[in-house]
């Protein structure tokens, strides 16, 4: 990438979604931190500048690789936004990983250089041996030997504007993958990608008492697609160091948190657990909800307890982030949608022959400017996702002649049963629907694991009860047989109190992990 100073400034991520609302409304809140006083956009504007005037003292360089191992929300905020505008590559770091995936995710992004704060510590110091291509380390929260501080450099430098580098088409950051299909692929953004997906707030109405509560999934791919739209559009952000359903608890009616975006198991957590009823979460008039699909009737539970609020679905991939968008609760709204396709972007489906279809179920493929670049140093992956401008991921879906989108799936997590496939959610609605779920999770597991025919399945059902219900598997098992084609029926139904998710959903539950659920529940052998 070019290392000269970007001719227009607002075509960098990081001056576009902060300094420019730090020039139109420099009172304005920009962002509250763990309850603290809030920070104006001029306040923040001048941390992160000072932050990135450190950052150049340290030694980092426009167009260098910068691995960047944070947890701390506020950290997160203002060391990506500074490593953004002074034009270094940001790699992300999950800092749920364990040292082996990290070192090996670093050690193939390239980094000569690698941020992180305190709460890390421990697992900076277990890869620091394994890394020796990263000649210069850089700590948030004080002095640490072999480490430049850069909260000292930044108490001694100035808070005016770095010059800025990078922009347009040149990459902005590589983000990890959630790692769901295999090992996380690292997906090249650029600053023009990333600000495309910050304008997602053209499609969702606000206010000017707007305010956006999320947690420490801003890390990674969080932070293009939550906190970079939610300063973009001029929202106050309510940074929490954790955001599970009991901190949405306390957290909404002390900030009077009016937008929220989670995925739908987060609420079927919230609402499975009475500590919700006496809270006051009236201020919520915006909920989107995404990741993965949702219940019809998951959503009727969520409405009954929060009728005030407007309902949206999305889909995206970190590849290409919030493609869909729409509203999905109400009279002639399809509550299995996502939504249609976001302004400037595109959403098609195709068959196995890459021929888009309507009202068929098929792959779904994503355009617009929003869209990766590539998987960072993996040109023939990138090959087999990139079909010209679309880019096609391995999810099902099926779009209606309107443009609406549902979402049915990973190709993967089909289950085929008596020669017929089904994608697993159709089974999870029907389950959710009785009056005893409060969250289902189906898989399939093989029919004859002595391989006679091995693509042959049958359906594993989890389910974790509402509070306060004791369902027997046979009777949820007999109630699915009066609802559900014999396809479908689930062969096994287990009772658990949880449901495996991932860790990224900074303390709530993250995406379901149904592969753990064939672990932890498939029986050895047939029933």
């Amino acid at each position: 990438m070019s290392t000269a100073a970007a001719a227009d400034p607002f075509q960098n991520y990081g001056y576009a979604v902060l300094t420019a609302n730090a020039l139109a409304a420099p009172g304005r809140i920009a962002l509250t931190h763990q309850g603290g006083p809030g920070l104006s956009y001029d306040a923040l504007n001048r941390s992160v500048n000072r932050r990135a005037h450190a950052l150049t003292a340290a030694g980092v360089r426009p167009g260098e690789r910068v691995a960047a191992l944070l947890g701390g929300t506020l950290a997160v905020a203002e060391v990506y936004l500074a490593l953004f505008k002074i034009g270094a590559v940001t790699v992300a770091l999950n800092p749920f990983w364990d040292a082996g995936v990290l070192a090996h995710a670093v050690g193939r992004s390239r980094a000569t250089t690698l941020v992180h704060d305190a709460g890390t510590d421990g697992l900076a110091a277990a890869v620091r041996p394994r890394l020796p291509g990263v000649g210069r380390w850089v700590r948030v929260g004080g002095p640490a030997e072999g480490s430049a501080d850069l909260d000292a450099l930044a108490a001694e430098a100035p808070d005016s504007e770095p010059e800025v580098h990078g922009s347009g088409d040149d990459p902005l950051a590589l983000f990890p993958t959630s790692g769901s299909t295999g090992p996380p692929k690292a997906v090249v953004h650029s600053h023009a990608s990333a600000l495309a997906t910050a304008r997602l707030w053209a499609d969702v109405p606000r206010g000017e008492d707007a305010v956006f509560g999320t947690g420490a999934i801003i890390w990674g791919i969080g932070f293009p697609s939550i906190a970079g739209p939610a300063l973009h559009g001029g929202l106050r952000l309510v940074l929490e160091q954790e955001w599970s359903p009991r901190t949405l608890l306390t957290v909404v009616p002390r900030e009077k948190v009016t937008h929220i975006s989670v995925i739908p198991s987060f609420f079927a957590a919230l609402l499975a657990d009475g500590a919700h009823a006496d809270a006051d979460l009236s201020s919520l008039r915006t909920i989107i909800l995404g990741g993965e699909p949702i219940a019809p009737a998951l959503l009727a539970r969520v409405r009954e307890r929060l009728p005030q609020a407007a309902v949206y679905g999305y889909y995206g991939q970190t590849e290409a982030p919030y493609s869909a968008f729409g509203r999905i609760d109400g009279p002639g709204r399809d509550p299995r949608s996502a939504g249609r396709a976001r302004t400037g972007c595109a959403i098609r489906v195709t068959d196995p022959a890459g021929t888009p279809v309507v009202d068929e179920v098929g792959e779904i493929n994503l355009a617009g400017p929003h869209r990766m670049l590539g998987y960072d140093g993996a040109p023939e992956r990138t090959a087999a996702v990139l079909r010209g401008p679309w880019f096609v991921g391995g999810d099902l879906g099926r779009i209606d002649a309107g443009g609406r989108l549902r979402v049915l799936g990973r190709r993967s997590d089909t289950i085929l049963k008596h020669g017929r496939w089904t994608p697993p959610s159709v089974i999870e609605e029907a389950a959710a629907e009785l009056d005893a779920v409060a969250e289902a999770g189906a898989v399939g597991w093989p029919a004859h694991p002595d391989g006679a025919a091995p693509a042959e399945q049958r359906v594993l059902l989890a389910v974790v009860p509402r509070a306060g219900a004791d369902p027997a598997p046979a009777r949820i098992a007999a109630a699915l047989a009066a609802r559900l084609p014999a396809h479908q029926r689930p062969d096994r139904v287990v009772v658990t109190g949880r449901l495996p998710h991932g860790r990224d959903a900074s303390g709530g539950p993250g995406k379901l992990l149904r592969s753990e659920i064939r672990v932890l529940h498939a029986p050895g052998e047939d029933p």
